[in-house]
């Protein structure tokens, strides 16, 4: 499969390039600067995600698209993921292709259910308050869209090895998530391209 991964020079980005590409699949990464990034067997498109020519090219002939794009002021609110899901959105659908998986955060929509209390008490009403706001938009836009799309809700994610452990959880049943490491996050993430259990959902992911 073709799989163009978005924010692929980030720490889960880049765990989902190496699960891609240890599975099997033809990666592209789309990053901000070629010169910056250098990965064997990986195509690079450079580009500003924000620049809805730059993704219409990086998406045109792909099979699947990861969004691993996040925040870096998660305290401010912002527009990046929700002007980038736009730009995304438009690319897949002008460009016929339908798989989309997103990372977004647990707190958002009705994970809250499965943020700690810490989490869902101190950082999501401080620190990271701002980042809620622009998931919260990023969301909107994907689950309106027509795409056979998946929106992943880790915790904190940690750069831990893989356990090959990643757990979905209810939002009904009051389990709490508190940590997942990037590759374990990766590695149920690119699982879910070929398979259509998660399709048009939420999910909360989590090993610990």
């Amino acid at each position: 499969m073709k799989v163009l991964v978005i924010g692929a020079a980030g720490k889960s980005g880049e765990a989902l390039v190496n699960e891609a590409l240890a599975a099997g699949h033809n990666v592209t990464a789309f990053v901000r600067g070629t010169s910056q990034y250098r990965k064997e067997n990986v195509r690079v498109v450079a580009g500003d995600v924000l620049d809805a020519a730059a993704v219409d090219i990086a998406v045109a002939g792909q099979d699947a698209v990861i969004d691993a794009l996040g925040g870096k002021t998660p305290w401010k609110v912002t527009t990046m993921e929700t002007k980038a899901a736009h730009n995304i959105v438009d690319a897949m659908r002008r460009n016929g292709v339908r798989r989309l998986l997103k990372i977004s955060v647990v707190g958002a929509g009705e994970s809250v259910k499965n943020a700690g209390f810490f989490n869902e008490h101190v950082l999501m009403r401080t620190f990271l308050k701002g980042l809620l706001v622009d998931k919260a938009g990023m969301e909107a836009k994907i689950e309106g869209s027509n795409l056979d799309w998946t929106l992943v809700r880790p915790p904190m994610l940690t750069d831990h090895v893989k356990t090959g452990i990643a757990r979905v959880l209810s939002t009904e049943g009051g389990e709490k998530a508190h940590k997942i490491g990037r590759a374990d996050l990766a590695a149920f993430m690119v699982e879910q391209l070929e398979n259509g259990r998660y399709l048009r959902q939420a999910v909360t992911v989590t090993t610990t």
